[in-house]
């Protein structure tokens, strides 16, 4: 893992001022490689690049970067890990490719894939994560590439007569050239999505490379290059339905541990300490069991829990590490220590990010680097198995609504909001011993009023949008603004499935999952200098899970069946099945106490109106509902903060 730079200057600079920039830009990733850094430039073309290493395989200097192919050809800046590479290598053997090898890191074993196949035939060889930036010296061509589920990031942008790119915004804004203004059509997109959904940023003019994407920027026309696909979800998804397997559930079973343990054994190769975060979820503890499965020592894990009621998995983690034999870390944390990590968001998400479980992946993970410097996540299994309760929504409760007429429907979700959430809270709590487990959730009466919201949409893919949107008016809110289109509400782009809950499954695996989890994983993983690897989501898994039929995904009202069904086979069942709970911070009641000064600063009326991004009415009104306590609007108002926050941070 690494952080990357660099930058491309058309008209004529001296070799001292760019590296002087280059050595600017590279600074600002520090946090990404600590271990090593690294800068090359050729002046007659203006191009720089420039790297940041965390050293994870081949600590020697031949590992160093950026890093030359032996033939000369290509110079590269590479960002995080091929898992395959050592395969690789043996195919560059047996065909006669081989260069003399001076190290056994994946960047060289890139580069000679390069020189003997070219770079889009070596991309489809590739299973990892990574972002890379490569110059080729015989087309004079600069590629820039991001891997295919997008668990590394990539943002480019054209300044006049410069190309800036870079790992995180930060390296951006170093360089003189970068004019920060902000994209008020993109901020619509953030109030909607709690994040900046790519190809968008929060700046005009910069952008980021869409997951599975190439861009070739040659001399002679650069500003005419776009991204082109290498993979694409879509075509996954299409392949898979259309080549199911005709398997039994033990078969199936078979095959998504077996492949599931080919990827975490592969991601398990380091040269320095590794672990994995364990919540006592189904992902999380698939993963681990798995891991230690195939390890003869015990799998470091690492976990952090809340006092508060309702908020606290640390207990359900150390059960599970205990029937497994991890070596288990866990922390309880203060209030006070998560509230400390909220001035550094603005500086560790570099645009604004919404999505409040930040804080705690961000504490998690600064627990971990204290004993490893890899953990492996159970990222991706929801989006892949079924595993929201939105798309039990979809296969139940909107399915049922669409046969009542739509009068029935508005009755019914009037008759849901006539009692607030906190009651629904307190009538669930006291029938919660009557009730069927698929029915026990958290946050009833948040539920009950999004399920109101739903009942009021149209179609199943209004449904969708609207149980994925912070706010669902946007454009309203910001001022001078227009919304942009996203995958989301571009039919063209939208992937051909079964059923309206498949559909929502691959939708989210390509907005939500790249743009709010990943963005969130690294970001606070990278800001305590940890790499963090997602087994789930090598395309292989990826591949496979779309070939298995969707009866061996939800079934019985409850998602991941098949994923618990290879988890029941290392952890006892009753050690995790109960209701799925967020990984969250208990925002709700922090807005009304320690946090009630700060947030009312940053929400000020007159604040909002000089600052004229946003119409205050409307936040005005949430605020004011939310400390009174007639509703729970704590991630409406954090999607705001954040970006007051990041304002503030960044005049």
């Amino acid at each position: 893992m690494c952080g990357l730079t660099g930058f491309w200057k058309w008209r004529g600079a001296s070799r001292e001022t760019l590296r002087g920039h280059a050595q600017d830009m590279s600074r600002q990733l520090t946090h990404r490689g600590p271990d090593d850094s690294g800068l090359w430039c050729d002046e007659s073309v203006g191009i720089v690049l420039a790297q940041r290493r965390l050293s994870i395989l081949d600590l020697s200097d031949a590992g160093h970067q950026p890093m030359q192919s032996a033939c000369g050809r290509y110079v590269i800046a590479f960002n995080g890990e091929i898992y395959n590479h050592l395969d690789m290598r043996k195919r560059l053997a047996e065909e006669g490719a081989a260069p003399a090898w001076r190290g056994h890191s994946d960047t060289e074993t890139l580069l000679a894939c390069f020189a003997a196949w070219d770079i889009e035939r070596t991309l489809q060889h590739s299973v990892g994560m990574f972002a890379f930036a490569v110059w080729d010296r015989q087309q004079r061509t600069l590629i820039l590439a991001r891997d295919r589920m997008g668990e590394k990031p990539l943002y480019y942008g054209w300044f006049g007569d410069t190309l800036l790119f870079g790992s995180e915004l930060k390296a951006l804004k170093a360089h003189p050239a970068f004019k920060g203004n902000v994209d008020r059509d993109a901020l619509t997109l953030f109030l909607r999505h709690d994040c900046v959904p790519a190809p968008y940023t929060i700046y005009q003019g910069t952008f980021k490379l869409c997951p599975g994407h190439v861009l070739r920027i040659p001399i002679d026309a650069p500003k005419d290059a776009q991204p082109l696909p290498y993979w694409r979800y879509n075509d996954a998804v299409s392949k898979g339905l259309s080549e199911p397997l005709a398997c039994s559930d033990a078969e199936a079973t078979d095959a998504l541990e077996r492949q599931l343990r080919t990827s975490i054994s592969a991601q398990m190769l380091s040269d320095v300490p590794l672990g994995a975060f364990l919540s006592g979820g189904i992902d999380s503890s698939t993963i681990v069991a798995l891991m230690q499965a195939s390890s003869r020592r015990p799998i470091k894990t690492f976990t952090i829990g809340f006092e508060e009621n309702g908020y606290d998995e640390a207990i359900h983690a150390g059960e599970v590490a205990e029937y497994l034999g991890t070596e288990h870390t866990e922390l309880y944390v203060r209030p006070a220590d998560a509230l400390a990590v909220i001035p550094q968001l603005p500086s560790i998400f570099c645009e604004p990010f919404g999505d409040s479980s930040q804080v705690p992946t961000f504490l998690v993970s600064q627990l971990t680097r204290r004993e490893v410097t890899v953990a492996l996540s159970g990222d991706g299994g929801d989006e892949l198995f079924g595993g929201y309760n939105r798309y039990l929504a979809a296969r139940t409760t909107w399915r049922r609504m669409l046969h009542l007429p739509r009068f029935a429907r508005h009755a019914v979700a009037g008759a849901l909001r006539t009692i607030s959430p906190a009651a629904w809270d307190r009538l669930v709590a006291h029938a919660e011993p009557l009730l069927p487990k698929r029915w026990r959730v958290a946050t009833p009466g948040e539920k009950a009023y999004k399920l109101a919201e739903a009942l009021l949409q149209s179609n199943g893919q209004s449904f969708f949008l609207n149980v994925a949107s912070r706010w669902k008016d946007p454009a309203s809110m910001v001022m001078g603004a227009r919304e942009p289109s996203t995958l989301l509400t571009d039919a063209d782009a939208w992937p051909h499935t079964g059923n309206l809950a498949q559909w929502m499954m691959a939708m989210d695996a390509q907005s939500y999952l790249p743009d709010d989890i990943l963005v969130k994983v690294d970001r606070a993983a990278m800001a305590n200098s940890l790499e963090t690897r997602v087994p789930m989501l090598d395309h292989r898994v990826v591949e496979l899970a779309w070939r298995l039929p969707f009866h061996q995904k939800i079934r019985d009202g409850q998602g991941k069946w098949l994923l618990r069904e290879v988890l029941y086979r290392h952890v006892p069942k009753k050690l995790v099945e109960r209701p799925k709970m967020g990984f969250a911070i208990p925002l709700d009641s922090w807005l009304r106490g320690p946090l009630r000064d700060w947030a009312e600063t940053l929400l000020g009326e007159n604040r909002l109106r000089q600052e004229g991004y946003f119409d205050p009415t409307p936040i005005r009104q949430k605020w004011e509902e939310h400390l009174s306590g007639r509703r729970n609007w704590q991630y409406a108002l954090w999607t705001v903060l954040m970006f007051q926050a990041w304002l503030e941070a960044n005049r």
